[in-house]
């Protein structure tokens, strides 16, 4: 017994029309890559779902902005507005400008020369002089700098030394102050008291005899 036609219209039901978007999807893509790999065509789908999933398929011999600009270029249809216009062109400018930066950073590395004349090496010539002049300055100041710091660690360590030694001596004196016993100012008190004393005569208590 044969398929019967399904009319082409919206499924009402949320549950059936994901069921069957996600099996035309799937076919969708199947053929996409069947015909790609067997025709040797370059092939790129792009679906969107209702709530807006996006699913794609680009054959690995191109890509999907390849695909769009041959198709703009053979249709004859700008897809793009002069303001997408002047970003690709500035775009474009970049990569070109990155591209020369990176054949002057390999001939500044001495690399790819033999294609350059003696009035093309004159310039990268000049450049790396220039360069290493620079390096060198660079390298001077930065040994200034570390000699100026050395000298001043080297100040500071003879101040820390210095205040070491002070505190060696003043522990010094107060382990001999210990020693003998009492503070140093009632030693130097003794140190300076007369050997004589004083002796006063007996006198006789006239009251006594009175």
């Amino acid at each position: 017994m044969g398929r019967g036609k399904i009319e082409i219209k919206r499924i009402e039901n949320s549950t059936n029309r994901q069921v069957t978007f996600s099996k035309r999807r799937n076919g969708i893509i199947k053929k996409a890559r069947e015909i790609s790999v067997l025709c040797d065509a370059q092939v790129s789908v792009v679906i969107f779902s209702s709530s807006g999933k996006m699913s794609e398929y680009c054959s690995p011999s191109t890509t999907l902005s390849r695909i769009l600009e041959r198709y703009q270029h053979n249709s004859g249809k700008k897809l793009w507005d002069a303001k997408h216009e002047s970003l690709s062109a500035e775009i474009d400018r970049i990569k070109k400008e990155n591209d020369n930066m990176q054949i002057e950073l390999r001939h500044l590395k001495g690399e790819d020369l033999n294609s350059l004349s003696p009035k093309e090496l004159i310039p990268i010539e000049d450049a790396l002089q220039n360069g290493l002049i620079s390096v060198r300055d660079k390298q001077m100041e930065f040994l200034k700098k570390l000699k100026k710091n050395e000298r001043l660690l080297e100040e500071e360590n003879k101040h820390l030394t210095y205040l070491l030694h002070q505190q060696e001596l003043a522990m010094d004196a107060n382990v001999r102050e210990l020693e003998l016993g009492y503070p140093s100012k009632d030693r130097d008190f003794a140190s300076h008291m007369p050997l004589a004393f004083h002796v006063q005569p007996i006198q006789p208590n006239l009251q006594e005899n009175n």
